[in-house]
């Protein structure tokens, strides 16, 4: 984030994510139109989560993926890995491109393409994971002493 903006909140804050969200809808539209994905079933839900979870994890607010932000996910997803990893998976997403950055371009590009990058596998497991809750929700029911071992 540029060191002369002071955005700490408030009306500031919800202009710069307002501007970060149409640079990411605009990439979006790019991919809809883009012949090589027209087959792809479900595209614009699927962008559209894509945007969502790359906003998620975007600390710096700048538009890309750094280290430490790509550490939080991971944590987060309850895969913690460390910052040799992290620089390989990077890697492995931008194609070497990039120098400690994941871009959305890029990380569209992984979640679509027919790689499988460690990140993608991990995201998409996360997913499978959050749609089937095992844990019941709510409270856990009262028992008695008779329903004790």
């Amino acid at each position: 984030m540029p060191s002369n903006q002071n955005v700490q909140g408030g009306k500031a804050f919800g202009l710069l994510k307002e501007q970060q969200r149409q640079k990411l809808e605009e990439i979006n539209k790019e991919y809809m139109e883009d012949q090589k994905y027209r087959d792809e079933e479900d595209l614009a839900d699927k962008l559209e989560g894509f945007k969502n979870k790359y906003s998620e994890f975007d600390l710096n607010d700048q538009g890309e993926i750094d280290l430490m932000g790509l550490k939080r996910m991971m944590e987060k997803l309850g895969v913690p890995k460390t910052h040799l990893e992290l620089k390989k998976m990077i890697v492995e997403v931008t194609g070497g491109t990039s120098s400690n950055t994941i871009d959305y371009r890029d990380f569209v590009k992984m979640m679509l393409g027919k790689r499988s990058a460690v990140l993608k596998l991990v995201l998409i497991f996360e997913d499978k994971a959050n749609g089937s809750p095992c844990k019941p929700a709510g409270p856990p029911p009262k028992r008695d002493i008779a329903s004790l071992p």
